[in-house]
C-alpha cells in the first residue's frame, strides 16, 4: 500500500500543481471563499466523494466511506482555504489576480494537499478500512471558520482529526512534527483608561489617562517576568493606542488594543484576571477608572501524542527518516485548528516548503513563495497516515 500511495501521489502531481496555481491566482478573503469552495467541491465530486457545500458558511465537507461503504466513525482531515489582505509582489506567472489579496500563508497549498489526499484515497477506497471526512475550512485567518463549521455539524461522528501547515524554514521534501503544544492561544483585549481632563500646565489638577496608560503597559510587561511561570511563556502586546485631543490638554481617556499569547492551558485560563488585577491596582493608585473588554480567541493547539506519532511514523515510511524532524519549540502564532480539538483528539504537522535556491520569505509576506514539490510530500504523508490510522484500528481488515 505504501508504494501504491507514493505512485498515485506522483501520478497526480501535474494535476495538483495546476490546482494549486489556480487557487493561488484566485485568492479569496476570509468568509468570502465562494469560488474556492465551488472549485473544491467540483474536484471532490469528480472523485466520487459525498460532498456538502455551505458548511460553516463557505466551508466544504466531503465524506469518503471505507470499504463495504463503512461510514462513521470518521477520521477527519482539515485544510483551510482563505487568503490574506496582502498585495502580492512575487512576480510569478500565476500571481494573484485579485488586487490586494494573496495566499501569503500557504492555504492554497493546504487546500491542494487536502484535495490530493482525497484523490489518492478515493482510488484506494476498496482497501480503506475506515471512513475519512475532508474538511475544507474558511476563515482561518480571522479565527472564525472552525467554529462556523463545528456549529454546522462538521465534527459529528469524527473520532480523530489531522491537519498540516506550511513551514518555509523546513526544506521542501521534509516535514516536522511536535509533541504537545504546537501553537499558542490568542486572545484580544480592549482597555479604556478613564481619567479627568485638565490644562497641560497643571497636571496635578487632572488625572492623566495617557500617563496612566503608559504605566499600565510598562507594568504588565515587567510583571510577566515576576508573576508568571517562566517555563510557561506569555506574550502581551499592545498594538494600538489612541487618546488625547490637543497637545496642551491632559487626556481624560485612552484606548489600548492588543493581543495576549500563551501556551499553557492553566496560564491561559488565568490571564484575564491577572491583567484586571494589575490594571485595577494602577488605576486605584492614581485615581483613574477603567473598562477592560477581554475576548477569548482560540486556545493552544495541543497535539495528541499518539496521532503525532502516527504522523511521524507515516512520514518516515514515505519520505525516509532523514526527512522527518521533531520541532524543539512551539510557535506563538495561533491556529483555529485548536477549536476542533475540543471535540476530538488531533495533530497537525509542519509541511516543509523551503526553496533551496533562493531566500525564503516568512509567512504573511508579499514575497512569500513555496517549493511546489512539497505538495506531493504532503499528500503522501497525509494519505498514508489516514490509511495507517484505520489499519491500526482494524489490523485484520
Amino acid at each position: 500500500m505504501l508504494a501504491r500511495i507514493q505512485d498515485l501521489a506522483q501520478d497526480f502531481a501535474p494535476r495538483l500543481i495546476e490546482i494549486r496555481r489556480h487557487l493561488h491566482s484566485h485568492p479569496e478573503l476570509s468568509g468570502q471563499e465562494y469560488q474556492t469552495s465551488a472549485y473544491v467541491s467540483g474536484v471532490l465530486s469528480s472523485c466520487g466523494l459525498q460532498v456538502q457545500e455551505g458548511v460553516g458558511k463557505t466551508g466544504v465537507v466531503a465524506n469518503l466511506p471505507g470499504k463495504d461503504q463503512m461510514a462513521e466513525p470518521y477520521l477527519a482531515i482539515r485544510t483551510d482555504m482563505d487568503a490574506l489582505p496582502i498585495q502580492e509582489r512575487t512576480g510569478l506567472d500565476f500571481s494573484s489576480r485579485t488586487q490586494g489579496v494573496m495566499h501569503a500563508c500557504g492555504h492554497d497549498i493546504h487546500t491542494t494537499v487536502g484535495l490530493g489526499t482525497a484523490m489518492v484515497l478515493a482510488e484506494l477506497r476498496s482497501q480503506l478500512p475506515g471512513a475519512v471526512r475532508f474538511l475544507f475550512q474558511p476563515a482561518e485567518e480571522i479565527a472564525q471558520g472552525a467554529g462556523w463549521m463545528i456549529a454546522d455539524g462538521a465534527m459529528d461522528g469524527v473520532e480523530s482529526i489531522l491537519s498540516l501547515h506550511v513551514f518555509p524554514t523546513v526544506p521542501a521534501g521534509s516535514i516536522a512534527v511536535r509533541y504537545g503544544a504546537l501553537t499558542a492561544s490568542a486572545d484580544d483585549f480592549e482597555l479604556t483608561i478613564l481619567g479627568e481632563s485638565g490644562h497641560g500646565a497643571r497636571p496635578h489638577e487632572a488625572i492623566d489617562a495617557i500617563w496612566i496608560a503608559a504605566q499600565v503597559v510598562t507594568t504588565l510587561q515587567q510583571a510577566i517576568s515576576r508573576t508568571q511561570n517562566p517555563l510557561r511563556p506569555v506574550v502581551f502586546t499592545v498594538g494600538q493606542i489612541s487618546g488625547g485631543r490637543a497637545p496642551n490638554i491632559i487626556a481624560d481617556q485612552v484606548l489600548l488594543k492588543g493581543t495576549v499569547r500563551s501556551l499553557h492551558p492553566e496560564t491561559h485560563a488565568n490571564l484575564p484576571q491577572w491583567i484586571d488585577n494589575i490594571v485595577a491596582g494602577i488605576c486605584q493608585t492614581y485615581g483613574a477608572k477603567y473598562h477592560l473588554k477581554y475576548e477569548r480567541g482560540v486556545p493552544s493547539v495541543q497535539n495528541d501524542p499518539q496521532l503525532t506519532q502516527l504522523l511521524e511514523q507515516s512520514a518516515q515510511a514515505v519520505l525516509g527518516t532523514e526527512h522527518v524532524s521533531v520541532l524543539p519549540e512551539p510557535s506563538l502564532g495561533a491556529e483555529d485548528f485548536a477549536m476542533f480539538l475540543k471535540y476530538a483528539p488531533g495533530a497537525m504537522f509542519r509541511l516543509g516548503t523551503g526553496l533551496s535556491n533562493k531566500l525564503n520569505y516568512p509567512l504573511h509576506h508579499p514575497l512569500f513563495e513555496v517549493d511546489e514539490t512539497a505538495i506531493v510530500t504532503g499528500v503522501m504523508t497525509m494519505a498514508y497516515a489516514a490509511y495507517s490510522y484505520w489499519v491500526q484500528k482494524h489490523p485484520t481488515a
